[in-house]
């Protein structure tokens, strides 16, 4: 490397104070210490299995988040793959194909304990029909483009693209000036997060973490999905396809646009109590839709734990006397009727009967005013 890049460098890099950070107690545990899969440090936030930092792309002159994975991990080594999967795309003529979030670089840090992989991603550039119609575009092409089954919708999942680039400047000044609370473990240093200040200017809204993604059949097996999440053929241990990111947005409707209570999860890890908890959601499923398809029944061993050969509920818990309507007390009159029949087309118990993104986009009361 020539002196003048050296020097150029050097004048490039930011001075941040190590001097005045407030020390924690180092017994205490913080934030991603919490979870007992931890493994690595932060920090934007945090969490089930990855950290995010704030940084600056010293080359190009631009805001980038750096998502540190734990050790060794699989969702980050999925994640990796589907953006890379993405990436790899033509260019397609998609409205949805801009409202992923994608990756910019990926590499790993190495340490005696493992490797860390980390994703280098732009920092995404209140109206929630606005924002479905963006997240319903999103999912349409990652269904029909792009072969991929997002799994893990959800709000968190889901993020505003920032228009007002003075509110990530005011970070980084402040943790120069201000750094964050943080403690040392050895030698290891466990960072607080610090909050981006609030903006009225938002830009489009951005689906993001595709760490539990699958992509490449048709059809899978097994377990996927935040609990409250879980759709009926993955409670039901049976096979499932792209319309479980459907279910996902037809309860992520019901959860925030008139902040319907949540539906109850396990408790332990214990199998008495998943089979309980597990009761719990058909019943409640039973009582909004109505008795599973009879068809549902003969090929799922874990559906004839709580239901007989015609459907019927046989189940110690009691079917609770609840539906999507008596769930919510805001809407009256017409706006009322408009929504539940929005996401009644997508919380339906067989996948083929729900509706697809494309369609979804055409509802009445999406559309409306």
């Amino acid at each position: 490397m020539a002196p003048s890049v050296i020097r150029t460098w050097k004048r490039m890099l930011r001075e941040f104070s190590q001097l005045s950070y407030p020390l924690l107690d180092p017994t205490e545990k913080l934030e991603e210490e919490t979870l007992p899969w931890y493994q690595v440090i932060g920090k934007l936030g945090y969490g089930g299995y990855s950290t995010v930092w704030l940084c600056r792309d010293l080359q190009q002159h631009e805001y980038v988040t750096l998502k540190v994975f734990e050790r060794n991990s699989t969702e980050g080594q999925r994640e990796t793959e589907t953006y890379r999967h993405l990436n790899s795309l033509d260019k397609v003529d998609h409205t949805g194909a801009k409202l992923i979030r994608t990756a910019l670089d990926n590499f790993h840090i190495t340490s005696q304990e493992g490797k860390f992989r980390c994703l280098t991603r732009s920092f995404p550039k209140k109206i929630v029909k606005l924002t479905l119609m963006h997240l319903l575009l999103a999912l349409d092409y990652l269904h029909t483009e792009a072969g991929i089954v997002h799994t893990d919708i959800q709000e968190k999942n889901i993020m505003m693209a920032i228009e007002d680039t003075s509110i990530l400047a005011d970070f980084e000044e402040e943790e120069k000036s201000r750094p964050s609370p943080r403690k040392r473990v050895g030698d290891r240093v466990i960072y607080t997060s610090r909050k981006l200040r609030k903006t009225k200017q938002h830009g489009r809204p951005t689906l993001c973490d595709f760490g539990q993604a699958h992509r490449g059949t048709s059809t899978y097996y097994g377990d996927i999905q935040p609990y409250i999440y879980r759709a009926p053929e993955v409670l039901l241990r049976k096979p499932w396809n792209e319309k479980v990111d459907i279910w996902n947005v037809g309860l992520l409707v019901c959860l925030i646009v008139n902040n319907m209570r949540s539906l109850p999860t396990r408790t332990s890890g214990r199998d008495s109590d998943k089979k309980r908890s597990d009761g719990h959601r058909i019943a409640e499923m039973i009582a909004v839709m109505g008795p599973p398809p009879k068809e549902m029944i003969p090929n799922s061993v874990y559906a004839t734990e709580f239901l007989d050969d015609e459907g019927s509920w046989k189940g110690a818990i009691e079917i609770p006397l609840m539906s999507l309507e008596t769930l919510e007390g805001n809407l009256e009159g017409e706006p009322r009727l408009l929504f539940f029949q929005f996401p009644r087309k997508m919380l339906k118990w067989k996948a083929e009967d729900r509706l697809s993104s494309r369609e979804l986009l055409e509802d009445p009361w999406l559309r409306s005013p």
